[in-house]
């Protein structure tokens, strides 16, 4: 263990004679080291501060000159903070007279993470109540300072339901209705965790029913959320005026919520009877808007219009399953996140039971839905992705197990995903920023790659195979770029593209998607950052068929990377294919020639034309 380690482990266990022994003599340039920060774990008084360690604190401040604003990385709750002041994390953890000592030592009081949160929000988030008097009410910090997504401290205080520094927040005058980046307001959290209490003080300081960027009132949010208690306050006339409409939906979208997160049909009913009794009330029906067309993914069901439609769902589990599918896009819209959940939520169910079928319809529904409203490579989208890959893969080693017993799965069906992945890269390319040192973007060219390696598995007529190729060469065509700068055939060849889910799905370095790549169109001497060609990260790989595969579709066996290897230089010594193979047999008298001009330092630059000095270049 080296030094700076010692004194960090010393600061976070509290041993103050210890942590003395270590840095007492110190020079001030050496105290400055060994007090820095230790790679992802932060500063000795940042762990100290952690972990409610006063003495040691004050010892490293006072005697040692650790900065009382040096930020750096603590782990909270499963989560790492970056960029977090030592205040910061002593307010997380509710150490008072650490946050007391720190302050007198001149911290900062309004100091933030990299998100923007300050140890205020810090405070509220855990429910320090002493600690956000004393930071207000003695320190005057900024009740306003938002995080990077615009959540206030009375935010987050609504939403973890800390009733008491709620109450204080309106009490010191925090802005009730303040809007975070997507529009919500602290009523919107209230009602998204169920505290009544703190809903009826936000409402008695004038907090207004409005609605945040995906169209939700707070109502909406405790019926999407299950908090019968919220929803059934809120449509009370006497308490919060709501229009009869209004009530009727929120309560609508609770009985869909009941179905598919409780999990109660016969609660679900209930909320449904009551919203048909409201569209009825007065003699005076308010009518449900005609959808615009009949979903096959829902088996073309319709919303029910009367009583009787309504009592006859009992007899029909899987019908009020589609109802609530129903209710929530018509309520939510298709480009609310919990719409297109729901909807997958519900053909992973399908699969559990073994009907794949009906599991893959709904799927691509949701899919079709993401891809309509979300931004190009949304978690949620690139979850849909997988979950096909995952599916699939399962569906076809169950078929490949049982023979005509499995589960049978077409061409089409893969074919429509792939299809739907390349679009998702096509629209992901055409957004500003560059995608290509995205983790998600390299995920995404992984799974179009275990497309394409499962469509080996499936029978296809010589249409389907060029619908297959044209499609690949659609992918080709838009130059997509992984990590490293890797071209969907350096990660045909690289094994980590194995690794793309919990599941297994294809096995890689793959042979039979190299071929589809490379009949496609892809180039054999394309470069990553490193100027590795395909060729060397099959050798790395250790996989001499795939490099053969490469040579004979014409790479140059004796291209060079960025640090002048060749891909023979990179094969295994140990591997017995590399005997076998002959390097020199791949060499042209032109690699000859080029070589001998790098060799040689003979200049060329200039006096020849481009595409030479390309090809001189690669070798």
């Amino acid at each position: 263990m080296d030094l700076r380690t010692a004194v960090y482990n010393a600061a976070r266990d509290g041993k103050l004679q210890l942590l003395q022994k270590l840095l007492s003599g110190r020079s001030r340039e050496e105290l400055d080291e060994l007090t820095g920060e230790v790679a992802g774990g932060g500063t000795p008084l940042l762990i100290a501060a952690r972990y409610g360690h006063l003495d040691v604190v004050e010892y490293l401040v006072d005697r040692c000159g650790a900065s009382v604003e040096a930020g750096g990385s603590v782990h909270f709750d499963g989560e790492t903070i970056e960029g977090a002041p030592p205040l910061w994390a002593a307010s997380a953890a509710g150490h008072l007279d650490v946050v007391r000592s720190l302050l007198r030592r001149g911290a900062s009081v309004n100091r933030t993470t990299r998100t923007n949160s300050t140890p205020l929000r810090a405070a509220c988030f855990d429910g320090h109540l002493e600690v956000v008097r004393y930071l207000v009410g003695e320190h005057q910090a900024d009740l306003e300072v938002a995080n990077r997504h615009g959540h206030t401290c009375l935010m987050i205080s609504c939403y973890k339901g800390h009733r008491e520094i709620a109450r204080y927040l309106l009490e010191q005058g925090a802005q009730v209705n303040r809007r975070s980046a997507k529009g919500n307001t602290a009523l919107h959290d209230c009602a998204e965790s169920g505290s009544l209490e703190i809903l009826q003080l936000l409402l008695g300081c004038k907090a207004r029913m409005e609605r945040d960027g995906y169209g939700m009132t707070p109502l909406l949010a405790a019926s999407v959320t299950g908090h019968t208690n919220i929803v059934e306050y809120l449509i009370q006339e006497h308490c919060c005026p709501t229009s009869r409409e209004a009530a009727v939906e929120a309560l609508e979208l609770l009985g869909a919520t009941y179905v598919d997160k409780k999990r109660d049909l016969l609660g679900a009913l209930k909320h449904w009877r009551r919203a048909m009794e409201l569209r009825h009330q007065g003699g005076e029906y308010l009518p449900k808007p005609e959808p615009p067309q009949l979903v096959l993914a829902y088996d073309y069901s319709r919303e029910v219009n009367t009583t009787e439609e309504l009592e006859a769902l009992i007899t029909d589990p899987d019908e009020m399953r589609m109802q609530a599918l129903l209710i929530r896009e018509r309520i939510l819209g298709p480009s609310h996140p919990d719409t297109s959940y729901y909807i997958r939520y519900r053909g992973a169910v399908y699969a559990d039971s073994g009907n794949f079928e009906r599991c893959i319809r709904l799927w691509k529904y949701a899919l079709d839905m993401q891809q309509s409203n979300l931004e190009p490579l949304s978690p949620m989208t690139a979850s849909s992705f997988l979950s096909f890959a995952e599916l699939f893969s399962y569906v076809l080693q169950d078929r490949a197990a049982k023979g005509s017993l499995g589960t049978q799965i077409g061409f089409a069906d893969l074919m429509g995903v792939l299809t739907k992945g390349v679009r998702e890269v096509e629209r992901a390319l055409q957004l500003p920023k560059e995608p290509g040192d995205s983790a998600q973007f390299t995920k995404a060219l992984a799974i179009i790659l275990h497309l394409l390696y499962l469509l080996e598995k499936v029978e296809c007529t010589p249409s389907q195979e060029h619908l297959k190729h044209q499609t690949v060469y659609r992918l080709l065509k838009c130059a997509p770029r992984g990590k490293n700068g890797f071209t969907p055939l350096h990660m045909a060849v690289d094994k980590d593209t194995t690794k793309v889910g919990r599941y297994p799905v294809g096995i890689f370095p793959s042979l039979h998607v190299v071929k589809v790549l490379l009949d496609c169109g892809a180039d054999p001497d394309s470069r990553d950052f490193d100027n590795n060609t395909p060729l060397h990260i099959a050798a790395q790989n250790n996989c001499p068929a795939i490099m053969n595969a490469l040579m004979e579709a014409g790479a140059h066996m004796d291209a060079t990377n960025a640090f002048k290897k060749t891909a023979y230089e990179l094969l295994d010594e140990k591997l017995l294919a590399r005997g076998t193979m002959q390097p020199f047999n791949y060499v042209t008298l032109q690699c000859l020639a080029a070589r001998a001009l790098d060799r040689n330092k003979i200049p060329y630059k200039g006096f020849i034309p481009e595409e030479l000095e390309a090809f001189i270049e690669l070798h």
